[in-house]
């Protein structure tokens, strides 16, 4: 992925690009170092917009890539010893620790986010606000000796973290949301509102603590893709034996043997036993899947019953769970629409809130003669909702958990723009040959017309085809082989191609043709009666070959590539969506309109070149957002011209994976519905979460300018909203079905 440089107009967002993609070449120096630094304490946009602020002035410092959720930052530099960076970071309170290359991915470790002695802490600190106000409500003095120190147990315990914090944030002039909420508690406590500032500190404690302890599990969502493959696996041994090893050891040729029951721990290719495979876990695919020797398996699938042997075609970095996973943690790090919107709103809405707050504390004492601690109390409310966390932190959690759920249902979308612009398709385009077909010609018909039984025709035509490679003929072979495996073809004598037309040879003695129409009318065979039968079968897109003698004909073998089992009935889901479909393809157009009207499309276009496609797609792109399918690579150029290129069949195309702005694992187009249905379920999250964090803010604003609102308010509208937005996100982690 090309990566611009960092747009500062955005420095309150909650990602910055991937952190496991280092910028283009072509937008850095030469020579351009790139460091990752895992900070542990980083979690949220207030530090990443206080390290941007510190570090990004620093001379030889050229980019910053945050990726909250892995909890790392990639710098672009020119220094020629990161000691620096490390030093700024722990100016600011945190510590960096530099990964070297080759280490696992930051957001697959495990651990928990919130200590348990700060668990403890804060219990205490709750236990001491709630005896603070207590004494205050039962003595009706607010101020007495007891409150006070209970009181100030409950900051102490709970809120020195947020002071200090604040402390960094006013010494680097950052204004966020601990610098505000300092301020408030602060200023609580020099209005002698003691009780109250202990609640609020604590409260605020404990909303951070339930926040941190929910975006885990949005981080579980990218962890659990790779924890579905074992770290063991049973391994043939130099000696012959079989024994357990790590498999981060295993290279390629490995032999692991699995049991029944056990997951596939590496990509690789069965080469003995028999058994079926679920790999419900990477492709979506619910039914399970029959596997024998030469068939390829993927880590992380489940096997059922049989004893596999599997000989190993990738490590555990190069598996398809491990890219599966590694492009769902870039994705979640690039920038969705809303996001890039919340963060321009964010980057006004704060300094306005805040000066705003001062001119409250300070315009009514001064211009009105109104009490001086009434007000301040106003514009220390209005301090603590100017931070606009619920909303920055809102649409990066809510596309990540929709990203992971695509994932766990076999769909791989390359980022947040492309989930958001999936509910915007007005028009998809999707290629025939392989798409909504199988791409294997296969026998449809088979009318035997002469003295000759259906199966000797299929035979005789068979034996005859056995000699050449075209499609259609290897349909017919195949065929055979599939009625009658055991049966051995006939021994073709004077065998010779028709170019254009078909072949021709002895068996038995006897002189045969196999071929098209054009063939037959050169042998004038084709009566009347054989023409209509033609003609219909044509009607349908198929192909027709023709076995004769000499004198007669012995049948009609039409051979059709069929469609998939559920194109039918994605194609309506997709119409019922609203969407329109079209199909473009290179194949002739009543072959196309036959495939189309078994399918219900109104719009196929048959007979086009690449540069045909390239202009239908741009032609659709001026009525809206337009998605071309195909798989990958033949239809590369159309697939890059529409605004999402989603590819078929990835498990099993690197290229696609690689290639596709979204990928469908496995070669069933009810996927393409489900894409669209879980994109406007996560633009209404996104939508919701935005009232939510909005309204409860207006509302504690409204209520503060008539003086009816408290700081707890302000915190349930603050930290509260926080906590619901990300609880609203991770909803999209539970749904089963998007439709």
């Amino acid at each position: 992925m090309s990566h611009a440089p960092h747009d500062h107009a955005h420095d309150h967002c909650c990602h910055g690009a991937p952190a496991a993609v280092p910028p283009a070449p072509t937008d850095l120096p030469a020579g351009t170092q790139f460091s990752l630094l895992r900070i542990a304490a980083m979690d949220c946009p207030t530090e990443e917009a206080l390290l941007r602020k510190t570090l990004t002035p620093m001379s030889g410092v050229l980019a910053l890539d945050f990726d909250l959720m892995a909890r790392t930052l990639r710098v672009a530099h020119e220094l020629s010893d990161t000691k620096p960076l490390l030093d700024a970071v722990a100016r600011v309170g945190m510590r960096a620790e530099l990964l070297q290359p080759g280490t696992p991915a930051p957001a697959l470790e495990t651990g928990p986010s919130v200590p348990i002695a700060q668990r403890w802490r804060i219990a205490a600190a709750g236990l001491l606000a709630i005896s603070s106000e207590a004494i205050a409500y039962i003595s009706g003095n607010e101020t007495s000796l007891p409150v006070a120190l209970f009181a100030l147990g409950a900051v102490a315990l709970a809120g020195l973290p947020t002071l200090r914090k604040g402390w960094i944030a006013l010494r680097s002039l950052a204004l966020n949301i601990h610098l505000l909420m300092s301020l408030a508690v602060l200023g609580a406590l020099a209005l002698g509102q003691w009780p109250e500032a202990a609640m609020v500190i604590w409260l605020f404690a404990v909303a951070e603590m339930l926040e941190a302890l929910s975006l885990d599990r949005a981080r579980n969502a990218i962890r659990s893709l790779v924890s579905l493959a074992p770290a063991q696996a049973l391994t043939l041994q130099a000696d012959g034996q079989w024994a357990e090893q790590a498999v981060a050891q295993l290279n390629v040729g490995a032999r692991l043997r699995v049991r029944p029951g056990e997951a596939i721990a590496l990509d690789g290719r069965v080469v003995a036993g028999a058994s079926s495979v679920n790999e419900a876990s990477i492709t979506g695919e619910s039914l399970p899947v029959p596997k024998a020797v030469g068939d390829p398996v993927l880590a992380g699938t489940v096997n059922q019953q049989g004893l596999l042997e599997v000989d190993v075609t990738a490590t555990q970095q190069n598996s398809l769970l491990a890219r599966i996973a590694q492009s769902v943690q870039q994705a979640q790090g690039q920038r969705a629409p809303s996001q890039r919107f919340v963060d321009r709103f964010a980057a006004i809405y704060t300094p306005v809130v805040v000066v705003f707050a001062l001119l409250l504390a300070v315009l009514p004492p001064l211009l009105l003669g109104q009490p001086f601690a009434e007000w301040v109390y106003r514009a220390l409310v209005m301090l603590v909702i100017a931070c606009p966390c619920a909303l920055v932190i809102s649409t990066p959690v809510t596309v990540v958990s929709g990203l992971a759920a695509a994932a766990r249902r076999g769909m791989l979308i390359k980022g947040g723009l492309y989930l958001e612009q999936g509910r915007q398709i007005k028009t998809l385009a999707l290629d025939k040959t392989g798409t909504l077909t199988e791409g294997k010609p296969r026998l449809t018909d088979l009318l035997p017309l002469g003295d000759v039984r259906g199966d000797d025709v299929l035979h005789l035509a068979a034996s005859l085809d056995a000699l050449s490679s075209h499609p259609v003929a290897a349909a017919i072979v195949g065929a055979q082989t599939e009625r009658a495996p055991q049966q051995a073809l006939a021994d073709v004598a004077d065998f010779e191609a028709l170019p254009g037309r078909g072949v021709r040879g002895r068996i038995k003695g006897e002189l045969l043709q196999l071929g098209n129409h054009r063939l037959l009318e050169e042998l004038g065979l084709c009566t009347p009666a054989i023409e209509q039968q033609l003609q219909g079968l044509e009607a349908q897109g198929k192909t027709v070959m023709i076995l004769s003698r000499e004198q007669d004909v012995l049948g009609l073998l039409a051979v059709a590539d069929t469609l998939r089992p559920h194109s039918r009935e994605a194609i309506a889901q997709l119409q019922a969506l609203g969407i329109r479909t079209v199909m473009l393809s290179g194949d002739n157009q009543r072959t196309v309109d036959a495939v189309a009207a078994q399918l219900g499309l109104d719009d196929a276009r048959g007979q086009l070149l690449p540069d045909d496609k390239l202009q239908a797609i741009a032609g659709f792109s001026a009525q809206g957002v337009v998605a071309m399918v195909g798989d990958g690579v033949n239809d590369a150029p159309a697939l890059a011209r529409a605004d999402i290129g989603i590819a078929m069949g990835a498990a099993g195309s690197a290229t696609a994976l690689e290639t596709a702005d979204v990928a469908l694992m496995q070669d069933d187009l009810r996927k393409l519905p489900e894409f669209i249905a879980l994109s406007r379920r996560t633009a209404a999250v996104l939508r919701q979460n935005l009232v939510l964090a909005l309204g409860l803010k207006a509302v504690v604003f409204v209520l503060s300018l008539m003086g009816l609102a408290t700081l707890w308010m302000a915190v349930f509208a603050d930290a509260g909203a926080s906590l619901l937005v990300v609880l609203n996100g991770l909803r999209l982690l539970r749904q089963g079905r998007t439709r």
